[in-house]
């Protein structure tokens, strides 16, 4: 313990350091922005840029960086060393005008048109509610600086900057739902703690894969005889080389102040997660990201590769994120029934809050949480079903419908104790509801469990939709009740017609069942299928509304995340399809033809030394054969296509195009080559194999 609580948040320039190492009034204002949200005072950055560079330092760096997330898969940096000139003189120069502002080319980004090369100035501004870091890769230490990223107008160009936006509106809209029932709050925030998945991959096999390189998945391959069927992955003993592995990252994370908790086995062969404990605010979506990055990087130093592609293996589970989340007003978790939900009126307005929230911006909460890759799992009897809709459990389902049927809930349900008849075996309390791994989301006791996010995606996206609805639904019951003059009653009116008006989201059966789709398109519940589908949401008068009264994101500035989305799509695809045809061309098919004339050969030797045709040989040649030339034909037919759909302008067009066209291309010729890697020998197999992958040592 003693070697746990020295290694964390070693490298992070954290509360403790700033009281050590800042003058009192100093440290008191910096404390008061960072927790509070007041200005930041820019007569003090001097002083507090001195104490991190001494700091940094101190530890080894000799460089730094304004570290950001744009608009991107992964976050942004570029290493500037600390040394300057001082007329003649080299000196470490570190100030707080280098603290507070970088200037990255805006254009080299993604900005939906916001940025050209011709305007392409854009500014990362210091973020102070995330502390500065170090870390070390490859010999060079570096001072991380946590930034958002602007373009020269102001614009948002990065996922940091509405997700801190969103915090402020819930902040604001919190304390004023908190004020109708007399109480002053300091400050309203969510908490959230993300559960990570992935996959790890021997890198010498890895290497010779180039669909694992380029997409970050197999675009081929089959199951070997065993993969997860018997369910003996999950929670099983992890072995040595994944143990050394979780060691090394729970110390990195430690170090970086990150609450790394909980390490498992996951369902699928190769598979494991990472939980860490609640962060507040935007800064759990920063850690999420460091996570992410020290999985990837730990795992070289193991010969191994962490996949966060959502299905680096057709037909087992794929990988998500479970976005555990909660709103919290000081230390009243607003999440929380208590014991007594029936009589817990700020509760039952939050949870009716939360219902009317989910069902009226279902599309867009299925946007946020999604990528190209999210379309291979949701739905799929691994994942939550694409269909939003919210588990209550059987206690907030029985108050729920009790305030439905009577027009208040008088009684709730409680937890039970379980007695195993084994005297040696201790008595426990079970819960007051069960748990639904089916739901995308979910209540889980305290907190609303989001389970439809992509394992790769960055977090802030979902969160910052999930705080602006929050505020929107607070300001809409605060503009409903806040005057009244009888708040018990109306109150209790109001949290009755907003649940009974969206009560067709609460479900709490099983969301794999093929009777739920049909039982949600009765209710009205939209089934959106596909990312693109779902991309639309961005640009509703609905969203543009809502984002743009909280100040959280601007017409424009919704308008290029949504040109963002439609374009990474057609470009994740069309590499996805270069990769393809690079694979055909060079390893399978090549490979296959070889294979086919060894087995004509085998069979003119058989027909000419016995005099008669082995039966059983010409059929199998005829079947390689047919799979062979259907492949060849169909790579024809995605190179012409691929021509047409590059030539397509606009970018939802084309986005749609390749998910209409490309796709199924893709799909088809993938059934192909699966089936000719069942029929043809393995020594003349040109990739490594599942089963080759899927051997963990």
């Amino acid at each position: 313990m003693a070697d746990i609580l020295n290694v964390f948040g070693s490298h992070v320039f954290n509360e403790a350091k700033m009281k050590e190492r800042l003058k009192p009034e100093t440290f008191a204002s910096l404390n008061k922005t960072i927790k509070e949200g007041t200005p930041l005072d820019l007569g003090i950055l001097d002083e507090v840029a001195d104490a991190i560079k001494v700091w940094a330092l101190e530890n080894g760096a000799t460089h730094f960086t304004h570290w950001f997330l744009p608009l991107t898969t992964i976050p942004a940096e570029k290493h500037d060393s600390f040394i300057d000139f001082s007329g003649d003189d080299i000196v470490l120069k570190f100030n707080g005008k280098t603290l507070l502002k970088g200037e990255p080319d805006a254009s080299s980004f993604p900005s939906g048109g916001l940025r050209s090369t011709a305007n392409a100035r854009g500014y990362t501004i210091w973020d102070p509610t995330t502390p500065v870091f170090i870390r070390t890769v490859a010999n060079r230490t570096v001072l991380f600086i946590p930034t958002v990223f602007v373009g020269y107008h102001g614009e948002a160009l990065d996922r940091k900057i509405p997700l801190l936006r969103s915090l402020n509106a819930l902040d604001k809209a919190g304390k004023r739902f908190m004020k109708m029932f007399g109480y002053d709050a300091k400050r309203v925030y969510p908490a959230v703690g993300p559960e990570q998945e992935y996959f790890l991959v021997d890198r010498d096999l890895y290497l010779k894969r180039d669909d694992l390189i380029y997409t970050g998945r197999t675009m081929f391959g089959v199951l070997p005889p065993k993969g997860q069927e018997l369910m003996d992955h999950y929670f099983a003993g992890i072995n040595n080389r994944v143990t050394a592995f979780m060691k090394d990252i729970n110390e990195e994370l430690w170090s970086l102040g990150i609450t790394a908790k909980t390490d498992h086995n996951e369902v699928a062969p190769l598979q494991h997660e990472t939980a860490t404990i609640f962060s507040i605010g935007g800064l759990a979506a920063d850690q999420n990201m460091m996570l992410m990055e020290t999985l990837q990087r730990t795992a070289r130093k193991h010969n191994l590769v962490c996949l966060l592609h959502e299905k680096p293996f057709a037909h087992i589970n794929g990988s998500g994120k479970h976005n555990n989340w909660s709103v919290n007003a000081d230390n009243i978790n607003l999440t929380d029934p208590t014991d007594t939900p029936e009589n817990n009126l700020k509760f039952l307005l939050t949870l009716a809050c939360i219902i009317e929230g989910v069902d009226e911006n279902a599309v867009l909460l299925r946007a946020c949480a999604s990528n190209p890759g999210n379309d291979f799992r949701l739905g799929a009897n691994e994942a939550p079903p694409a269909i939003l809709s919210i588990y209550l459990g059987d206690q907030l389902l029985d108050v729920v419908e009790q305030i439905i049927n009577k027009g208040e809930a008088t009684s709730s349900i409680h937890p039970h104790s379980l007695d195993l008849g084994i005297p040696q075996i201790g008595k426990i309390t079970a819960e007051a509801t069960d748990r639904n791994r089916t739901s995308p989301f979910a209540f889980t006791g305290n907190k609303f469990e989001f389970r439809m996010l992509a394992s790769s995606v960055c977090i802030a996206s979902a969160n910052t939709a999930l705080n602006t609805i929050m505020a929107y639904e607070f300001n809409k019951a605060c503009d409903a009740l806040e005057n009244s003059k009888n708040f018990e009653a109306d109150l209790k009116k109001y949290i009755r017609k907003t649940i009974i008006d969206h009560k067709r989201v609460i479900f709490n059966g099983d969301g794999y069942t093929a009777s739920w789709p049909i039982e949600a398109e009765k209710r009205g519940l939209p089934n959106v299928k596909t990312y693109i589908e779902a991309i639309s949401s961005f640009t509703t008068d609905k969203t543009i509304s809502m984002f743009n009264s909280l100040n959280v994101l601007s017409d424009v500035e919704l308008k290029c995340r949504q040109s963002v989305a439609y374009e990474m799509y057609a470009k994740n695809i069309d590499i996805e399809s270069k990769t393809a045809l690079l694979m055909l061309d060079t390893k399978y098919l090549p490979a296959i033809r070889a294979y086919a004339s060894d087995v004509a050969v085998d069979l003119d030797n058989v027909s000419r030394n016995s005099k008669i045709t082995d039966i059983s040989y010409k059929e199998h040649l005829d079947k390689v054969v047919a799979l062979l030339d259907s492949a060849s034909i169909k790579k024809e037919t995605l190179k012409t296509a691929l021509m047409n759909v590059r030539a397509i302008e606009e970018l939802h067009n084309k986005a749609l195009a390749y998910l209409q066209i490309i796709v199924p291309i893709l799909a088809s010729i993938r059934g192909d080559i699966d089936a000719l890697e069942e029929i043809v020998a393995k020594s003349y197999w040109p990739v490594p194999s599942y089963s080759d992958l899927f051997i963990e040592d």
